[in-house]
């Protein structure tokens, strides 16, 4: 039967000298007639279609196709490919095509696609290629190294048994102090070449494009509709997670198994190991060229990046690399959706309340991105002790990092510019009571 659909898609009937025929349409054009006549020109074969124009409203286009012996009739649209809905073909034969595999799918298999999330393989077996954790190769060497490498053959079994014990209680406590953050799934349209199983549900994802949706961060393959069931359980793979600036957040410590994310870690480390004392510090900027360098190195070379004193000598380097990070995420380190919560403790003027908002604030934030901030607020506070040798203050540091850690979630500019003092004033008080509110 759907064999004999496909065979017959394609087949036009009528007229096909048609003027004022649109550019992008060829001989399945049949002008402005009505749905009754459309109709009686598809009824000799299932699966036949044409496109007509509108006789109500001129220059617009209809896509009318048979199935099931009824002519079922589509707004059809153009912006350079066609499409009815969300998937977009380079010709109205791709576009039928997939449809005709469509509508036989869920006519004929309405009951069986209902019932496919129900008893899904994801519980049981994950996207198991994915899931496993990545093994610390650091302490297999070290532990390998405490071995002289004396001991006899029929003494192997013990050592390795010895060996592995020690690599995995060594790896566990490791992993200890690496919060196991939730993430949701990145999930955009996705073409497969070649068939292609949902990783969910375990059904065939049928169609001729965009068939389902594919986890940009993790690369799990699933239905559309069973994307929707999926757990918060992204686990990012460095395959697929191949940057570091204007990377989410959480995805990138996930990527790489760090509490957070190893530029903050790295350039602070370098900062507060030479550049405490520096006049002007995060205030002063440091060469753009230079900034950009730093940025390509973690970029490329992630951990391993170097930025000692050998290669940027100038620790405003250093600091603009940090700031340019921030500045480049997609969700800001103060996310959109605890945004308001903040300003919200800059305009109360009792103190107590603001601490008590603050909290409240800090408790929206997702845990990659409050791990961070912390960290970020006690290397900070650390400056302000060096005051006298920087010359900056907390309220300094709120001048630059207000505006780097936040972003208005209104599109509206004066909205933005209104809130930049209270912005100054969010991370000063983070700075002075780094110490209460985490």
């Amino acid at each position: 039967m759907f064999e004999q659909i496909l065979m017959s898609t394609g087949h036009q009937y009528g007229n096909l000298t048609v003027d004022k025929r649109p550019k992008y349409y060829g001989r399945e054009f049949h002008g402005m007639i009505s749905r009754e006549k459309a109709d009686q020109l598809l009824s000799i074969a299932e699966g036949s279609y044409l496109i007509r124009e509108s006789q109500r409203q001129p220059g617009t286009y209809t896509l009318a196709l048979r199935f099931g012996n009824q002519t079922r009739n589509f707004r059809l649209y153009y912006d350079g490919k066609h499409f009815v809905g969300e998937k977009r073909f380079e010709s109205i034969h791709d576009l039928v095509t997939d449809g005709l595999i469509t509508l036989y799918i869920e006519t004929k298999a309405a009951e069986y696609i209902a019932k496919m999330t129900i008893n899904p393989i994801y519980e049981h077996i994950g996207y198991t290629t994915l899931s496993r954790e990545p093994t610390n190769k650091k302490h297999t060497v070290a532990v390998r190294d405490t071995f002289d490498g004396k001991e006899s053959a029929g003494d192997n079994d013990t050592v390795e048994k010895r060996l592995t014990s020690l690599v995995r209680r060594a790896t566990l406590k490791e992993n200890e102090h690496i919060p196991k953050y939730e993430k949701v799934h990145s999930f955009k349209v996705h073409t497969f070449r070649g068939p292609h199983w949902c990783e969910y549900c375990a059904n065939f994802m049928w169609g001729l494009i965009a068939q389902g949706v594919k986890c940009a961060d993790c690369g799990l393959n699933v239905h559309k509709q069973c994307s929707k069931m999926v757990p918060n359980d992204c686990k990012p793979d460095l395959k697929h997670v191949k940057k570091v600036y204007s990377c989410d957040l959480t995805t990138l410590v996930k990527a790489h198994f760090t509490k957070r994310p190893m530029v903050v870690d790295m350039c602070i480390r370098e900062i507060e190991s030479r550049g405490l004392n520096s006049e002007g510090l995060y205030r002063v900027s440091g060469f753009s060229d230079l900034i950009e360098d730093v940025k390509m190195a973690f970029d490329r070379d992630g951990e391993k990046a170097d930025i000692s004193v050998n290669m940027y000598e100038d620790i405003n380097i250093i600091t603009g690399a940090l700031k340019l990070y921030f500045r480049d995420l997609p969700i800001p380190l103060i996310t959109y959706d605890a945004y308001p919560k903040f300003i919200e403790s800059a305009k109360s003027t009792d103190h107590d309340e603001q601490l008590e908002i603050l909290h409240e604030a800090l408790n929206l934030l997702p845990p990659a991105h409050c791990e961070t901030l912390h960290y970020l607020m006690a290397h900070l506070k650390r400056v302000t002790l060096h005051e006298k040798e920087n010359l900056m203050n907390s309220e300094n540091l709120g001048i630059v990092f207000g505006p780097t850690l936040m972003r208005a979630p209104e599109l509206d500019a004066m909205a933005a510019l209104n809130d930049i003092r209270y912005q100054r004033l969010v991370v000063e008080m983070l700075i002075k009571n780094e110490d209460i509110l985490f």
